[in-house]
Order: structure tokens, then sequence, then C-alpha cells
């Protein structure tokens, strides 16, 4: 088995950039990056300073049910290109720590899945959990705010297979 980390999908971030709203019903912020720490979800790098960004909350589940997590994310106010090197660490995940968390088929959080995790651990992490019947995907969310940073699939002898879900 191996893994892909998977960004925002693309129809997410282009009904967004097209004018769409958030998940709260609200179009989205515009602010100006000053500098790292304004993570984009759908290139997964760090937005320079002086680049205009959107903040706005995202759902980053097929429906709503009580755990559909929904947070504020980042993304570039300009279309840009998804992230795609799936079998590498994306960019954005350049602080120390995260937490990385199971969830099931049914897009629940498994219960004791959750671990703040060092960086150069997430990857093998990841594969522990998804090596497991019981969780279908994983989250990787910053360890101090709990936002959404990206998802992580398993994936059958290096094929990447993205079914990430949309808004």
């Amino acid at each position: 088995m191996t893994i892909a980390f998977i960004a925002m999908p693309a129809e997410d971030a282009a009904q967004l950039w097209n004018g769409g709203i958030d998940a709260y019903g609200r179009q989205p912020e515009t602010m100006v990056s000053d500098g790292p720490g304004h993570p984009c979800r759908h290139c997964l790098k760090n937005i320079d300073a002086g680049e205009e960004l959107f903040v706005l909350a995202y759902r980053p589940f097929p429906a709503l049910q009580p755990y559909a997590e929904t947070g504020p994310i980042f993304l570039h106010k300009r279309p840009c290109q998804r992230y795609a090197a799936e079998e590498i660490i994306p960019p954005i995940l350049s602080s120390t720590d995260y937490i990385v968390r199971g969830y099931s088929h049914e897009d629940r959080i498994v219960y004791g899945s959750g671990a703040v995790t060092p960086t150069e651990k997430i990857a093998s992490r990841a594969a522990e959990l998804l090596a497991r019947e019981d969780i279908a995907y994983v989250h990787v969310r910053s360890a101090r705010n709990n936002c959404y940073q990206c998802r992580i699939e398993k994936t059958e002898a290096g094929a990447f297979v993205n079914t990430a879900q949309t808004i």
C-alpha cells in the first residue's frame, strides 16, 4: 500500500473562484498575505506576501452530519494549479507537528485514531491508520488550531486515485 496526499478538489476551488459561496453560505473574504502562514488548500503551497487570498469556511465532507467539521481555510484568490505530487508530503506541511486523524467509510471520526504527530512521521502514521479496515481516509489538521490541511488516502501499487469529496 502507498498513500496519496490529496488537495482540495479542483471543482471546489473553481466554484469559489467563480463567485461561489463557502460552507456557511457566505462569499469568501479577501485579504492580502503578509507572508508564510497562509497555506492554500488547492496548490498546497504557502501564499506569498503581497498576494490576495480568500479566507472561507470549508467542509471537506460530502454532507452535513455531526462529524462534518467545518473551519477556516485559505485559497489563492487567483486560480492556482492543484497539487499533483500526491506521493510527496505537501509544502504547506512545514510546522513541527499536525493532528493526523482517521475517518470511517461513513465520514465519521474513528475514535482513538487522532494524534498529534511530528511532521516527519505523518506518512508512516497515515499508512498505519489506512491499513485498518475501519478507516477510509485520514485528515491532516493543524495541531494548534485544528484547521484542515489536506486529506490522505491509500492507493494500491503506486496508482493514485483521487476520490476526495466536494463541498
